[in-house]
């Protein structure tokens, strides 16, 4: 391939298409080589295509399971098998619901295997041989994630299993899959997808082995990875191997990775621009001695200057000594309107530093993380090339561009399909019902919700929506949303007139977006709303309140509730969004993130301040008041997030304190693949500042590692259980903050230590150590059941005043005691992120 200078593909921020020493000594390119692919046009809509032929079986009520539904309906065969670690649910909530009545809407037959015994391949052979190919998902989780708490320990329970039983999936379930797939049928394609495949695309840090692993298209050995939203790519994988293509031809899908030889022929016409590196400047000239002469000059670099004789540059007198001008000649940069530009982006890809290099050198892996994640704009985003391996077993993983959003009426057609918005009868017990024993907590959880968009633009480190979903808001139409709740009415079982959540990945982003479309496609920006919300982004809620409006009129239905999380530095630009979510849409209680109080966290976060927090708080109490209600707000904070110090962690439980809550749950920060925070945390950089080798350049980031560190941290977010105080109390000592010892209200612990065992039990996870059955100090119930005492601080899970559903009141005496003692009732109650 034809290759730019090494070291030139760092992303200037003004100037993206130029490498950073581009400015100082413009590059010719050679254009010579004829492109293998034309410029990106517009996307084929979801609904142009021809369907596949046995369109003519119809709609399945469910996608069969096992071979005696295939044979109900009239099935010889699938021609797509998609196999899961979730349980079956078709709900458009579900990705293998989506992609699997997607296929299907365009005429293919698609079964399901969910959670398969992978102890061998019998299993992944119960639907005989797929006609196309395998579709491997991990599923809704990444399955670590789903198998293990932050501290590593196994989960005793999973959420997108029947009865929340753990240990349905394997670890790493996409390449087990994967790998009896292939013992099934050895010669029937596999691809892989979902949250896993997606953020395991290039060498990533794995936090449960604590090394970098390679691309999971690697180890996995499938024939092609999507990553994203899928829906696209999926699509057009499909028609093209039902047209008899190989696999190994798809080559040019946006949202796919392949692996491929060095210098495959296929590839010509590419140009590659190195980044294999840390960027380093260009060839930088000797500055002038002005206080010396010609001769000097050429003396001092080692060469002469005569007087006489010699050419005269074109275009240029000679001087009346015979001595030639000094001449500036600009070398011709190719332009595309005012916009200087290398290389045309359609036929460029960047060359990652490689596997063997990132998974030792901490600062490659920087690096690398910090120019993937400047490629993550549909808009402007270049290919991306990484090698792994050496000598004859080199192989590169090739990653296209990521897939271009979905428009509003493909979003339409995607959640307009005929979802049985159910779990699989398999799953149902004896009475036909999934209310039991056989419960997928997960499906229960958005059983009456409705997704009304996709994406998020917030850029949060910590957070892999954005790597997934895309920062580009893919919305749906009002009337789509609309049709969905009336059918939630009409047809769910089980229904009582509330709706849980209008929302998606945060509340409050419907058809939010940027002002012009053409700064769009070219900004870099990993955020729109930090370090504050950008002068390009509309932020006018007023769609989303017309939309709660109409929903909340429908007939039938008592209640609509905001579920999803509220980007509130958002809700504060439009007060009549804030008064129309508090008066109508909050079931007492709502869920924020501030995640921290202090600068240093939150600026490796890309959080805004508490400030904003403190002014929506502001809002929602006013409203609230206005409307009668007593509401709280349920605070989200992160303990041990790369770039918090212990004194950070102290001033936020300074602050909790002080303004009176006190969290049963705690998030400890989890690093998740490919996520920005997860690149500080295994190299101690922050990617957000640039890299560089030199200690005096860039930043460092404080890394909070090891167990006793991570246990502080999580004490001071717990600074009011017992089982804490003497961690506590022996850091502060140490901080030189002795003063925060005490038995006054000023204090943040006491003095004095009851007998605990070191443990707690909270209210809302199965997963907690268990409580302690000695040393308890004993709490009288409170006068009034489901009323809060006075003088008594509220926990944010168990001393909230229970909602008033309209249910019959228990008798009195009969509510459990809250086990939290002095303070003033405020705070909020924390549910399951």
């Amino acid at each position: 391939m034809p290759s730019i200078s090494p070291g030139a593909a760092v992303f200037p921020a003004r100037v993206p298409d130029l490498p950073r020493n581009a400015l100082a000594e413009p590059a010719t390119v050679s254009n010579t080589l004829a492109p293998s692919r034309p410029a990106a046009a517009k996307p084929k809509a979801l609904s142009a295509y021809r369907p596949f032929w046995a369109k003519r079986f119809g709609t399945a009520p469910f996608l069969p399971m096992s071979r005696e539904e295939m044979t109900q309906l009239g099935w010889d065969s699938c021609d797509i098998i998609i196999v899961t670690g979730d349980a079956y649910v078709d709900h458009p909530s579900f990705g293998m619901a989506v992609i699997g009545r997607t296929l299907e809407a365009q005429g293919f037959r698609v079964g399901i295997i969910a959670q398969p015994d992978w102890n061998s391949a019998d299993a992944f052979q119960a639907l005989g041989k797929p006609n196309l190919f395998f579709g491997v998902a991990a599923g809704n989780m990444d399955s670590m994630i789903n198998r293990y708490t932050a501290d590593r320990k196994i989960r005793s329970d999973d959420a997108y299993t029947p009865g929340n039983v753990g240990g349905k999936r394997p670890d790493r379930a996409t390449l087990v899959y994967t790998q009896r797939c292939k013992e099934a049928f050895k010669d029937v394609p596999v691809v892989i997808g979902g949250i896993e495949a997606s953020l395991r695309r290039i060498a990533h840090y794995d936090y449960w082995s604590d090394k970098v692993r390679r691309s999971i298209l690697i180890d996995a050995k499938a024939d092609l990875l999507l990553y994203g939203n899928a829906e696209r790519a999926i699509v057009e994988v499909a028609h093209r191997l039902a047209q008899k293509k190989s696999i190994e031809s798809i080559t040019d899908v946006r949202g796919t990775a392949f692996m491929r030889k060095p210098n495959d022929p296929a590839l010509d016409g590419w140009y590659e621009v190195d980044s294999s590196e840390v960027d380093t400047p260009g060839k930088v000239d000797k500055l002038l001695n002005p206080y010396l002469t010609l001769e000097e000059q050429a003396e001092d670099n080692g060469a002469t200057c005569s007087k006489s004789g010699g050419e005269v540059p074109a275009g240029a007198a000679a001087l009346p000594d015979g001595s030639k001008p000094v001449m500036i000649v600009r070398q011709p940069v190719t332009r595309q309107g005012t916009r200087a530009i290398q290389t045309p982006r359609e036929v460029t890809v960047v060359r990652l530093p490689a596997y063997e290099q990132v998974k030792s050198d901490p600062v490659l892996y920087a690096h690398a993380n910090r120019v993937l994640h400047l490629e993550t704009n549909p808009g402007n985003a270049r290919a991306l090339v990484q090698r792994h391996g050496e000598g004859h077993i080199a192989r590169d993983v090739w990653i296209n561009p990521p897939p271009l959003p979905l428009s509003t009426e493909e979003m339409d057609l995607v959640f307009d399909l005929p979802y049985a918005r159910s779990p699989h009868p398999a799953y149902a017990d004896k009475n036909g019902s999934h209310d039991g024993e056989t419960k997928i907590p997960a499906w229960e959880m958005i059983r009456f919700s409705v997704n009304i968009m996709r994406g998020c633009f917030g850029g949060c480190t910590f957070c892999s929506i954005t790597e997934h979903e895309g920062r580009i808001i893919q919305s749906r139409s009002e009337d789509s949303v609309i049709r969905e709740v009336e059918d939630i009415r009409d047809k769910v079982k089980g229904f009582t007139g509330v709706i849980s959540d209008l929302g998606g990945p945060t509340a409050n982003m419907y058809r939010i977006g940027c002002k012009s479309p053409e700064i769009e496609a070219a900004c870099r920006k990993p955020s729109c709303v930090y370090p504050g919300i950008c002068s390009n982004l509309n932020t006018d809620h007023t769609p989303l309140i017309n939309m709660y409006r109409r929903a909340r009129s429908l007939r039938g239905i008592k209640k609509i509730l905001i579920g999803s999380g509220l980007r509130y530095d958002l809700a504060v630009q439009s007060p009549e969004y804030v008064k129309e979510l508090v008066t109508h849409h909050v079931g007492g209680y709502l869920k924020i993130a501030p995640e921290h109080t202090e600068g240093g966290p939150l600026s490796k976060m890309m959080k805004p301040g508490i400030g904003t927090y403190d002014r929506f708080k502001a809002m929602f109490e006013k409203f609230s008041a206005e409307a009668g209600k007593k509401q709280f707000l349920i605070p989200y904070f992160i303990a041990a997030h790369p770039g918090t110090s212990d004194e950070d962690m102290m001033n936020l439980a300074i602050w909790l304190k002080h303004n009176g809550f006190r969290a049963d749950q705690v998030q400890t920060f989890y690093p998740s693949p490919m996520a920005t925070a997860t690149a500080m945390y295994h190299s101690g950089h922050n990617p957000l500042k640039g890299i560089s080798r030199d200690a005096r350049k860039g930043e460092r980031v404080d890394i909070v590692k090891g167990e006793k560190r991570r246990r502080l941290h999580k004490a001071f977010l717990r600074y009011h259980d017992a089982n804490n105080w003497p961690l506590l109390r022996e850091a502060l000592k140490a901080m030189g903050r002795a003063d925060l010892i005490g038995n006054g209200k000023h204090h943040l612990i006491p003095t004095w230590q009851p007998a605990t065992d070191g443990s707690y039990q909270s209210a809302r996870r199965a997963n907690s150590t268990p409580a302690p059955t000695t040393g308890k100090a004993v709490v009288k119930p409170s006068a009034k059941s489901g009323q809060p005492v006075a003088g008594r601080m509220l926990t944010q899970h168990t001393g909230l005043p229970p909602r008033d559903n309209g249910s019959r009141p228990a008798r009195p005496g009969s509510a459990k005691p809250s086990a939290r003692v002095v303070g003033k009732p405020v705070g909020g109650r924390k549910t399951g992120r």
